[in-house]
C-alpha cells in the first residue's frame, strides 16, 4: 500500500504548485483574462483568491487549536489590498505562499488546528492543512494556465495524492446520505483506487486494489464507477470537466446525487 506524501513533500510541493501559479499569471496575455473554470472570476481575481487562502490558512495554522478562525481573519481575507501591476502582484504571491509555509514549518505536521472539514478521515492539524492546500494550489494553477491557453496536466504525485484527499476531507462526513446506500469507485491509469461509500453513517473512503479484470466481472463492483489518470480524477472532482469526459461504468446518475448533495456536519 502506497504511503502518503510526507509533511516536507507537501510543503514542497505547496512551492512547487505556488511557484508554477505565478509563471502562469506572468505568462498569461491580461490580468483581466477570464477563468473558464470560475467563470464569475478574473485571472487578478482568483489570484486574490489564492494569495489570500495562503496568508488566510497561514493566520489559522498561526493561532493553533482553536474552535474557529481567529478573530477577524476572514474580514481581514476580504478587505485584502492587493496590487493590481503586474510583477507586484507576483511578488505579493510569493509573499503569501512564503507567510504560509512559515507558519507550517513553525508548527510541524502534528500541531492542532481549526479547519471547516469534518475530522473523520483528515485530521484537523497544520498537516491537514497543507496536504489540502497542495491541492487548492494545483487545481488553480491548472486554472490560470486555463485561462492564459495553455492547460498542463496535475503532476502525478500532486493528482494520486490529490484523489485521497479531496475524498477524505471534502467528501467525509458523519451526516447521513439521504438516499438508498451505494458505493462508488474511483480508478487512477496510474494503478490506485479507492472506494467511497455513503450510507446512513455518512460518507467515507478507502484504498481498494485497482481492478484486474475487465468491468462487470468484479464481484464487488460499486454501483458506479469511474476512470481516467489520477490528474483527471482530480480535476473531475473538483467540477473542472464533467464526468462524461471519464469512462463511466454502472449508475452515472448517482454521481448527479453525489454533486447534489449538502451534508449538515
Amino acid at each position: 500500500m502506497e504511503k502518503n506524501l510526507e509533511f516536507p513533500e507537501l510543503l514542497r510541493l505547496i512551492d512547487e504548485r505556488s511557484t508554477a501559479f505565478r509563471a502562469a499569471v506572468a505568462a498569461a496575455p491580461s490580468l483581466d483574462a477570464q477563468v473558464p473554470t470560475c467563470p464569475e472570476w478574473t485571472l487578478f481575481d482568483l489570484a486574490k483568491h489564492l494569495g489570500g487562502g495562503d496568508r488566510f490558512w497561514a493566520a489559522i495554522v498561526g493561532a493553533g487549536p482553536a474552535d474557529g478562525p481567529p478573530a477577524g481573519a476572514a474580514a481581514a481575507r476580504a478587505a485584502l489590498e492587493v496590487p493590481r501591476e503586474r510583477e507586484s502582484l507576483l511578488a505579493w504571491l510569493a509573499a503569501s505562499t512564503e507567510l504560509l509555509l512559515s507558519a507550517l514549518r513553525e508548527a510541524g505536521p502534528d500541531a492542532g488546528c481549526w479547519a471547516w472539514w469534518s475530522a473523520l478521515q483528515t485530521p484537523r492539524t497544520s498537516g491537514g492543512v497543507a496536504r489540502h492546500r497542495v491541492q487548492e494550489s494545483a487545481v488553480h494553477t491548472y486554472d490560470a494556465q486555463l485561462a492564459g491557453g495553455a492547460p498542463q496536466p496535475l503532476p502525478s504525485e500532486v493528482a494520486l495524492d490529490g484523489v485521497e484527499e479531496f475524498l477524505f476531507t471534502c467528501v467525509a462526513t458523519p451526516s447521513a446520505w439521504p438516499h438508498k446506500p451505494t458505493t462508488f469507485d474511483f480508478h487512477a491509469a496510474e494503478g490506485r483506487s479507492w472506494r467511497l461509500t455513503v450510507d446512513g453513517d455518512g460518507a467515507r473512503s478507502t484504498r481498494v486494489p485497482a481492478p484486474t479484470v475487465a468491468a462487470g466481472e468484479v464481484s464487488d463492483a460499486a454501483a458506479v464507477s469511474i476512470h481516467g489518470t489520477a490528474g483527471e480524477l482530480v480535476i473531475y472532482l473538483y467540477d473542472r470537466i464533467p464526468a462524461e469526459s471519464l469512462r463511466l461504468d454502472g449508475d452515472a446518475g448517482l454521481l448527479d446525487l453525489l454533486r447534489a448533495w449538502e451534508p449538515e456536519d
